[in-house]
């Protein structure tokens, strides 16, 4: 995270505003909800996992059983009835 002097972005009113309430400290301000990403949205791992389960849930489809798949994802039986059983 970058900080940013306020007197580079803030209105001065606003400054005066919130020196109501904290001066000379570090004050976050988040993103707001409607703007947050859902977790691996920024890296990608979110669609390498909805592919993955994909291919487990085609390759059950086609005969896999649940065993075959721990084999070959190397996940756990548990795992591998979530995704086969789950509606994506």
């Amino acid at each position: 995270m970058k900080y940013v002097n306020a007197d580079h972005v803030f209105p001065e009113a606003l400054i005066r505003e919130i020196q109501k309430y904290i001066q000379g400290g570090l004050v976050y301000i988040p993103t707001p909800k409607s703007l947050h990403k859902k977790w691996g949205e920024n890296t990608g791992s979110r669609q390498l996992l909805n592919r993955r389960n994909t291919d487990i849930r085609n390759q059950f489809e086609e005969g896999s059983t649940i065993d075959d798949l721990v084999e070959k994802y190397c996940l756990s039986q548990e795992s591998i009835k979530k995704i086969v059983y789950t509606k994506s």
